[in-house]
């Protein structure tokens, strides 16, 4: 409701603060109601991306000193503008929340903005070495009991899915591929095959879309379904993989990704996970703007995991394949 809303200003007129405007926008949990920007005082704009530009330092005192604004997003550094940064951060005196884009974005997205982070590279970090023993003790009996459940599962379902593949599309039964797994350590995946035994017959990575046309039939169902992911219980009880993190990813395509997203090895310090919170939360992505977005909200997981969040992606998890909503 309005009157629960706090006022908030950008302070930044600049792609850092279109982002967190845009995601304060998209997320329906956001208590926030934002007036605009506060920008430069040689700034001619009088709106930016759908939100008015308010005006520049003395703008943000009038506000300030009204009582006109409960928090003031940072998307600027000192560096950029010293008068403007000192005005922002001494409304703290007054009760005024002053806080970074970065933190902003990460609250409302579940995400971490890892292209505007810059030099608070800490906030895509986790700071210290929080995760508790009784937790990692949770992680592990989870892992052992649904890799020892699906082998059951993987015993009956193998035979039927073995035949309509053969005659669907005759080959070999399974596919196994080199992924990067923990710490960088290259390990083989393993699936049931959802696509024509020449699917790369160039030798060449090709990008999965979602109306990929290399895709069998009993292939599509089984993407829809995730049934070709169970083999990859087999990854979990050997150690490679875990229930829940960051999709491991082939070498050739992490080179490349390394090269233009900040942060992309960071996913490797957990280990890959059968599903995990940037699937739950993201599309099926087949290119280099997909891949910077799932980043960001493995970079989340991996700060903030806990049991509560597991548990969050599990049961979004099987609501997703009880409905269908795979590739």
């Amino acid at each position: 409701m309005p009157r629960f809303q706090q006022r908030a200003v950008i302070v930044g007129v600049n792609p850092a603060g279109e982002t967190v405007a845009k995601e304060i926008k998209m997320s329906r949990s956001s208590s926030l109601d934002v007036l605009g920007y506060i920008g430069d005082s040689n700034e001619e704009r009088t709106s930016y991306e759908g939100l008015p530009v308010l005006g520049d330092r003395d703008t943000l005192h009038y506000l300030i000193y009204h009582n006109m604004v409960d928090m003031i997003i940072m998307a600027v550094e000192y560096g950029a503008n010293p008068s403007l940064f000192k005005e922002a951060t001494d409304a703290a005196q007054f009760g005024i929340s002053v806080v970074p884009m970065e933190v902003v974005y990460e609250s409302c997205g579940g995400k971490i903005p890892v292209e505007h982070v810059g030099d608070q590279w800490y906030v895509a970090l986790q700071s210290e070495r929080s995760t508790s023993i009784l937790y990692l003790c949770w992680k592990k009996a989870l892992d052992l009991a649904c890799g020892l459940f699906g082998l059951l599962v993987l015993a009956v379902v193998t035979p039927v899915l073995a035949i309509c593949i053969y005659f669907d599309s005759p080959g070999p039964i399974f596919y196994s591929q080199e992924r990067v797994g923990y710490h960088g350590r290259p390990f083989r995946i393993y699936k049931f095959r959802s696509m024509r035994v020449d699917a790369e017959k160039t030798g060449q990575a090709i990008w999965a879309s979602k109306t990929d046309s290399r895709v069998t039939r009993i292939g599509r169902f089984m993407r829809t379904t995730h049934l070709d992911e169970l083999p990859q219980l087999i990854n979990i009880l050997r150690g490679e993989m875990s229930l829940i993190g960051p999709r491991p990813e082939r070498a050739t395509f992490i080179k490349e990704l390394e090269k233009t997203i900040p942060f992309y090895s960071h996913r490797h310090a957990v280990k890959p996970g059968l599903t995990g919170w940037a699937q739950v939360k993201y599309r099926y992505g087949n290119s280099d703007n997909d891949s910077l977005i799932k980043l960001q909200y493995d970079l989340y997981y991996i700060k903030r995991q806990s049991f509560m969040l597991d548990l969050f992606i599990i049961l979004n998890t099987v609501i997703e394949v009880l409905f269908r909503k795979g590739v």
